[in-house]
């Protein structure tokens, strides 16, 4: 029972921070949702595809708390635990540095700052990793077949969205400023030498 409070509580702060931040910047004239917007071949088959996993990955994983089934090792249960709270954490960190240059895929209309502060200072993709974890997490503490092929399509298609779509955005954007960042951080956790 403690997994179900903890799994649902990190869901809740996770898509709270979410929803509340979307709503937030709506009310501010910010169009948060980008995903697919604006763009054509690759980058748009990635943000498509990568909402789709999301999406995916979100209802598995709450049904897998709802059902709660799971025959696991409690040790492996409650890496999970942590991993999700952690993910959540570092999700909720991201979205409040970000401020009003949060999106959700990437806007070459809307002009934006590099944030490079806070935890950017840790992770160049924070909020990817906070998804990352919290899935993972979520896969770790109800583990079934189903949660753990659509975890592993959902953390593939983030990957991709951030190789594939945001650093190239970022370059473009940014230039030698974003170069110099990147050359200083790691893409998902560290700082380089």
């Amino acid at each position: 029972m403690e997994f179900k409070l903890i799994s649902i509580a990190s869901f809740i702060a996770f898509y709270g921070c979410y929803f509340v931040k979307m709503f937030h910047q709506k009310r501010q004239g910010i169009q948060t949702d980008q995903i697919g917007k604006g763009k054509v071949g690759f980058a748009k088959f990635v943000e498509i595809t990568m909402k789709i996993a999301a999406v995916l990955v979100f209802a598995a994983g709450l049904i897998s708390i709802l059902i709660g089934t799971s025959q696991g090792l409690t040790a492996v249960r409650v890496i999970g635990a942590v991993l999700s709270v952690v993910g959540t954490i570092i999700f909720i960190a991201a979205v409040w540095t970000m401020r009003d240059s949060w999106r959700a895929g990437v806007s070459k209309t809307d002009k934006t700052e590099l944030v490079t502060n806070g935890i950017y200072q840790m992770s160049r993709n924070p909020a990817f990793l906070g998804f990352d974890l919290l899935y993972i997490g979520t896969l770790l503490i109800f583990f079934n077949w189903i949660l753990c092929i659509i975890t592993v399509f959902a953390v593939i298609m983030y990957h991709l969205q951030i190789v594939s779509v945001e650093e190239e955005f970022l370059l473009a954007a940014f230039g030698n400023k974003y170069l110099q960042y990147k050359k200083k951080v790691c893409r998902y956790i560290g700082r380089k030498r």
